[in-house]
Parts: structure tokens; sequence; C-alpha cells
């Protein structure tokens, strides 16, 4: 296998070509890195911004420079000695008429030979759930009308600029009342036309059509939507239903990913679905152009390690493969499954155990529930979350699996089984769902694994204990239908309710916690992140430690990960808010004049104040995280550069949060008061405002460079493979998206690359230009040494004295080679004025233990080239008297 020694990620389309990105290729090389990690780049939908909507699984994006471009980037990475890692997308595809899978089986319906490609109930019609209003109000505005598709070579039901083509079938009903030449011969045409041979009908109706008959016809089919009774009798002949988008939570024939209508899931179980929709990506890892594959949301599949095998059936044993996934808090990677490891969400929540200080998170904790006036009940919160998405964004997903649950129930009356209701089954889904602590467990068609069945059981017993246990009889059908417990006359229904079951964990999970909780619930914005834990724990170096020492052992070559374009924030943003930690009683008293100082913007509402004391504490933190260090006050046009970005970030923070607004039901006049408060921040009249809070934030920017130092250094050389997020190498301290899916500026980067700084010089650590040269310097370290941070041996190392809390220090060993790295953290106490990082007298009397370490050679700074020659312990004031870091490496 190709193993990576870091990775860049690199986000195509907003700019980003593959001709641009072939002129990056240098800079990669020099930064070290070995592998382009690139977002999706086969074609998705028009104006698709981030390409996981994937309309054409086997053509590269033209807009991006299609396969010709794809090719040259792809040589240009070649002789440069680079890899390239590919971002697939397996579980879904556009549900766009551009997707020509799609489309076939909106116009042909079941009897489309891609009716199997996707997950669809055939039972009913499909639904396309597109519409601003129910059907029947769009149809009597006008909005829906019937035309011929010359394009396309159909006739079809146009709403707005899309033409939704009708079947075949029901060409004779579509022209059987106007007077055109062509007529009869078009219902002949569609009466003779097969699925299998559409590409061949369309060609020949516009072969029939001339450019002239084509205008008259259109102006027949227009007189004829005038007939709104006979518009709406061909719109129910259709195999497909249009429908307003409001009602798809409740009432969608497909399943989607998540709530994106837009995305339809594809079955890449069915052995012609995944030969297909893999044809070109499995060319271009056969033909030596891709070295590695991210496989998107791979907890969405009906069954992962199966897909996973299959997988590397095809692409051998040299191909990289990754997964997105986020581990739980004791979860671990299924031991069969043939990959490399994950993405590295979870690594972003262990490095939060060394830069979080625990009594300052408590304090800031109390802080945040006095200025909301009541106690913070995470679990409780949690309920509430799970339970709006059960109920609402998922009803129709929950609503699908009762009544298959039913059915199966039925099989089992006379069976010993008391005959069960829907209230007392979907009671006893919903309670099961809301406690459900993982994204899923990884049952196939016969049952569940002695694991999974253990995460089961302890889940059923949490529901038992719970606020309202649901009725035992339901309950426990549900667990013998999910372990396989059932007779076998329900064998494939059981198989089907359990795929779907594990289906909506995941989506649950994710939009209750990471896209609802974590806006709802501010105390510290950096710990609502990407696969990080909702409910509170403690943190420590001892945690951090045991997390290393079990990435070590269980995936040395999965991705280390700090930012993406999904986390909620950059890292150095997320780095410095982990500083007010270290000061947070100051923290809460700035947040109180603040408020103070901001009162006039408040807007009091018929249900109170805009924003609220919660918000307002979740603004100024922001506030806090996304300030350019070097940013005036006064500025009036970096203030306006701020400003669009932040207020994006402000509205989309309040809708996810569904409290007093939402996607699907905005509140107009909440949501302006609340972005005219975030404005007035950054308004002239607040200049007094901005002065006292860069006055008390300046040491806070500060000590978060330090944190982006250690973060940087921790990834670099701890188990996994250090993935670097576009611009990230320096200071990074973007938004949520699409803030954060910026293209940076190259040239400003490799700039810094070809200067090296000056560790002495705190702006150096503020811009990140001295993350950028740690970077590169690393990254060459690590292609010259793959094995031993592939494998050497993670060893936590002690540290003893008065500043023993306020540094973290760890070995890498393989055989005769050794690592040392040795960081600081918590410095915000030794910041000196506003500029000034702790002195070497900080650290004095503190020392790092090598007792269990020999160096027959002695040690080298990878930086410097500074020799030592250690005893027991390395003193820190010696070893950081020119930069508070260190990065030794053993002579041999």
């Amino acid at each position: 296998m190709t193993i990576p020694t870091s990775t860049y990620r690199i986000q195509f389309r907003n700019g980003m070509t593959f001709d641009k990105a072939v002129e990056l290729v240098p800079y990669l090389r020099d930064l070290g890195i070995s592998h382009l990690y690139a977002s999706p780049v086969f074609t998705a939908a028009k104006g698709s911004t981030h390409g996981y909507d994937v309309a054409d699984c086997n053509e590269i994006e033209p807009e991006i420079g299609g396969r010709e471009g794809f090719d040259r980037l792809s040589a240009a990475l070649k002789e440069a000695g680079l890899g390239l890692i590919i971002d697939i997308v397996p579980n879904h595809m556009a549900s766009a008429l551009e997707n020509r899978w799609w489309r076939s089986i909106v116009e042909w319906g079941k009897d489309s030979r891609y009716s199997h490609f996707f997950d669809v109930n055939w039972m009913r019609r499909l639904t396309l759930p597109f519409l601003g209003d129910d059907f029947q109000q769009v149809l009597d505005a006008g909005d829906i009308t019937l035309l011929y598709d010359a394009e396309q070579g159909c006739l079809a039901l146009g709403y707005f600029e899309s033409h939704y083509p009708i079947a075949p079938s029901t060409y004779a009903l579509a022209l059987g009342g106007i007077d055109h030449p062509q007529a009869d011969a078009l219902i002949a045409l569609a009466r003779d036309a097969k699925p299998e041979e559409e590409e061949g009908f369309h060609q020949s109706v516009r072969s029939l059509l001339s450019a002239e008959q084509a205008e008259s016809l259109n102006a027949s089919l227009a007189q004829l939507a005038s007939d709104k009774t006979f518009l709406a009798s061909l719109h129910e002949a259709q195999p497909y239903r249009l429908m307003s988008w409001r009602d798809a939570p409740r009432d969608l024939s497909y399943r989607r990913f998540f709530e994106i209508t837009g995305l339809a899931g594809l079955r890449v179980e069915d052995e012609e679905v995944f030969l297909e929709s893999h044809r070109l990506t499995l060319e271009l890892v056969k033909n030596g152009q891709v070295d590695g594959l991210r496989i998107d949301h791979v907890d969405g599949l009906a069954d992962p390690g199966r897909y996973l095998a299959r997988l590397r059936d095809e692409v051998g044993p040299k191909c990289t493969l990754l997964v997105e996934k986020i581990l739980a808090d004791g979860e671990r990677i299924p031991s069969k499954w043939p990959i490399s490891g994950t993405t590295g969400y979870e690594f972003i929540s262990s490095v939060s155990d060394v830069l979080i200080e625990p009594s300052g998170l408590e304090t800031m904790r109390q802080s945040y529930a006095e200025l909301a006036g009541q106690p913070i009940d995470v679990e409780e919160e949690i309920r509430k979350a799970k339970g709006l998405m059960a109920d609402v964004n998922f009803e129709g997903e929950f609503r699908t699996l009762v009544t298959t649950g039913l059915e199966i129930a039925q099989t089992h009356q006379g069976q010993g089984s008391a005959a069960l209701d829907d209230a007392a089954f979907s009671h006893a889904l919903r309670e099961l769902l809301i406690a459900f602590p993982i994204y899923r467990t990884y049952g196939n068609a016969i049952g569940l694994e002695p694991a999974d069945r253990q995460r089961l059981s302890e889940v059923l017993t949490k529901v038992r204990d719970g606020k309202e246990p649901p009725d035992a009889e339901a309950l426990s059908m549900i667990a013998r239908i999910l372990i396989g417990d059932v007779d076998h006359t329900s064998d494939t229904r059981a198989a089907v309710f359990r795929t779907r079951f594990q289906q909506l964990t995941g989506p649950l999970m994710a939009k209750s916690i990471e896209d609802t909780l974590f806006f709802r619930l501010n105390p510290v914005l950096a710990l609502n992140e990407v696969g990080a834990e909702p409910l509170p724990r403690s943190f420590s170096l001892q945690n951090f430690h045991a997390d290393m020492k079990l990435r070590q052992a269980q995936q040395p070559e999965g991705l280390s990960a700090s930012t993406t374009h999904d986390t909620k924030r950059g890292e150095d943003a997320r780095a410095r808010l982990y500083a007010l930690t270290e000061q947070s009683d100051n923290f809460a008293a700035a947040i109180s004049d603040w408020r103070e100082k901001n009162a006039v913007g408040l807007v009091q509402l018929n249900d109170g104040p805009a924003p609220e004391p919660e918000v307002e504490w979740l603004l100024l933190q922001a506030l806090v995280g996304v300030w350019p260090h070097d940013l005036d006050p006064g500025d009036t046009e970096g203030l306006k550069a701020l400003e669009e970005r932040f207020l994006p970030y402000v509205e989309k923070s309040l809708r996810e949060a569904k409290l007093k607004t939402s996607w699907n039901n905005q509140n107009a006049g909440y949501e302006k008061a609340v972005l005219a408060y975030a404005s007035r921040l950054l308004a002239p009249e607040t200049l007094a405002f901005r002065e006292d809070f860069l006055n008390r934030m300046r040491p806070v920017m500060l000590a978060g460079a330090v944190n982006s130092v250690t973060q940087t250094l921790i990834k670099l050389t701890a188990p996994g493979v250090p993935d670097i997020y576009q611009g990230s190498e320096t200071m990074d301290l973007s938004l949520v998206d699409p803030d954060n899916r910026r293209m940076p500026d190259y040239d400003r980067l490799q700039d810094m690359l070809d200067h090296t700084p000056d560790a002495a010089d705190t702006e150096t650590w503020l811009t990140g230009h001295l993350k950028q040269h740690l970077i590169a310097t690393l990254l060459k370290l690590r292609q010259q040494n793959p094995d031993l941070f592939w494998h050497g041996d993670y060893t936590p190392l002690t540290i003893a004295g008065e500043k023993r809390d306020h540094a973290v220090a760890f070995a890498r060993k393989l055989g005769k080679q050794t690592l040392l790295v040795i960081a600081p953290r918590f410095v915000l106490a030794g910041i000196q004025g506003m500029n000034a990082l702790p002195s070497a007298e900080f650290w004095y009397g503190t020392g790092v233990s090598l007792r269990d370490l020999r160096f027959d050679g002695g040690l080298e700074d990878v930086f410097s080239g500074r020799g030592f020659e250690p005893g027991e312990r390395l003193m820190l004031d010696d070893v950081f008297s020119e930069r508070p870091y260190a990065v030794l490496l053993g002579k041999a």
C-alpha cells in the first residue's frame, strides 16, 4: 500500500480548477505533502459548490477541467512524486434531471432500467418534492405547463426552468386533444418506445419535429395546458408526483441523504449498481492515476462492511481506503473493515484534552448557565433535539419504520406475542432512537454481530430505565427484529427494517447533535465540533495519551484532521477559543461589560429580547474566534470584510438551532433583529466596544497562536497521517461553511514559504507563518523517517515541576530511532504584556523525565540543529530557551 506521509485537502469548484491545482504542485511538494486529497471531481448538479451532489459518476466535471484537465493534474503530481486521493460518494446522487439515471426513473418509473439503482419505494409514485407549494396551488397559479422539450426530445410538465418528462405511455393522453400534423406520429413513437432504448426514442422524437413544427406544437400544448383539470389528470397519470418541498420530511418515496431531498440514496449493495457507479473510479485506480479513495458518509450504506470488502477486491491491496466516519466515545472501527482508518474527526476531540483547562471550562459553563437563567441539562437538551428530528425532520423515515415493524409484529400474533398498536410501537421506537449513543450498528441480512448485540442490550436497558419507558412488548419486538430473532417468514422485512433503522440512526444523530445542539448550547464554542461528545466530560492529558496509544494500535494510517470542509470553525479559531478556559472569570466579566455596552442594540419582541443573552454570548465568543489579529477596531474596510463573513455565520447559527427560526420556518423579524445586533458590533458607533474588546482579547489571541503551534506539532508527530486542509497551514480563523470553503491566497502562502520566520517574533505566530514553517520542516522529517511515524510506539512522558501542567510531552520510538515532542499549553498566564511569549524563566524548575529512554548519540533539535546530552531529565527552561517548543531526534 502506498501509505501517505501527509495529505493536503483541496476543494475544487469556487474558482479552483485542475489547471490551477497543477500550478500548486510545486508549492505542495515544497511544503512536504505526499498526497493531494481532492474533493469530489465527478460531474455534479448544475451550480454545485462542493461536488457531493454527483450527477454522473462516470464523467469528470467539465467546469473544473474535465478528463483532460484531470489527466494534466495527475501527470503533474506524478512528475513531482506526489500521490492522489479522491473523494467518492457511494451513498447518494443528485435527484436532479441532469442525472440521466434519475431522469430515466422520472420518465419511465419502475420500468426504467435504472429503477433499482436508487432506494425507491415503487409501491408508490415517485415523489418529486421540488415545488414551492402544493401541486394544486401551483397548478391554480398557472405555474405548471405542458411543453415540448426540444433539447431532451420529449414532452414534459414544466415548472419554471424544470422540465419533468412525461411517461411515453401518456403521450396519447397529452396529444389526443390537439390538432398537429405530427401528433399521431408522436403517439405511435411513444406507444412502441422501450425504456432500454430511451436514447433512441428521444432521438426519433427530435428527428420527427422541425424547428417550425416544434414551435407550433408548443403553442398547441400551451393552449391545452390552460385546462387545469386536464393538466391535473395528466399529472395523475405520471409515474411521479410533483409536490411541495415542505412535505418531503413526512411524505417521500425515496431514501435521501440526511434531510436533503435533492440527494437520493444509491443502492451500491446491488452488484450492477456498484459496478456502474464505480466504473470511472475503478479505472482511475487501476490505471495508476489515483492512489487512494476517501469514502463519503460510509454509515449511510446498507452494509458498509460488505461494501468496503467489495471495493477492496476491486482496487487491490495497494490503494489507500479512508472512510468518513464519526466515532463516538468508546466506539471502535469494525475490525473487519479493510481500510487504513477514518478521516480523523475523532483526532480533533482528542487534542481538546490537551488545550482545555478543566476548571476554567467548568467556570465558563456556570457563567453561561447564569446568563441563560437556568441550569443546563445537556441530556434533556439532547433528548429534545433528537425528539425534534424524529418527530419532524425525519417523520417520513420514522413512519416507514413503524409501518414495517408493525407488519412484522402481526406475523407473530398467535406465537405468544400480543397485538401491538401504532402508538405503543411508535413510542418504543422513538425512545430507542433518542437513546442510541452511536451513529449506527452494522447488522446485515441475518442480524447483528455479538458486539452490536451487546451495544443494543445496553441501550435497551437505558430505555427501560429512562424518563418515559415504553411498552415492554413493543420494545422487545423491536429488539428481536434488530437482532434477527424473528420467524423466518419475516426475515426479508426484518432485514429491511434493520437496514433502514441503521441508516436512520446516523442522520438522526448528526442532525440532532452537530446541526442542532451544537448551535443551541454554546458555553465553549470550541467544543461544539464534528466528532465531539455532546455530554460534559473530563479533560486531561491522561485522556489524550490514552487516545493516542489507542490510535497507534488501531489506525496508525488513518488521517489526523484539525480542519475539514465540514468543521464548525477553523482549527486556529478553535485553538484561540480553547485559551478562554485559561482565564474564564475574565471572559465572563468581559461578556457582561460588552453586553452592557451593546444593550442599545437589543430589540424587544413579543417573546423576549433579540438576541437572547445566550445568543449574545454566542456572538461575542464567535467574534473572539474569527477576529483577524491585525484588524484595527476603526478599520472600516476591514470591518466590512469581516461583516460579510460573520453575518452568514450568525444566520446559519440561528437557523440550525431551530429554536426561534429555522431553515424550513424562518422568523424574519427575529432574524432581522439579531443580524442587526451582530452588524452593529462592527459599525462605527461601537468603536469604544471594539477597542475594549481588542484590549482584553489580544493576550488571548497570542495564547491561541501558541495553542495553534501545539496542536500542529501534535498532529504532525502523533499517531496518524496529518491532513492539512487548504489554507490551514497558516492562521485559519474560518467559520462554518461556506466561509471555510473559500479558496486561499496561494501567492501569499508561497511567499511565506519562501521566507524563514523568526520564532522570537510574535507576529510570525499570529500570522501562522511559524506554523507553516513547522509543517514544512516536520513533513520532510516524516518523509525521511516514514516507519517511525507509521509504526513507532507512542510513549507519554512525565513532566515534573511547578509548570508541569503547562506542557505536554511524548516520544515516538521504533528500534533505535526516537523522537521527543515537547509543546506548551496554558500559557496565557505567562504572556507578558500584550505581545510577549512566556520567557525561559516561566519554565524554570520544570523538566521532562527521560528515565526509560536511551539516546546513545544524544538529541538534536530538528528546527535549530542544537544538540542536547540528556540525563534523566530535560529541563524546559533550557529546551525552551530559544522557542517554547521542541522536537528532538535521537542521534544514532
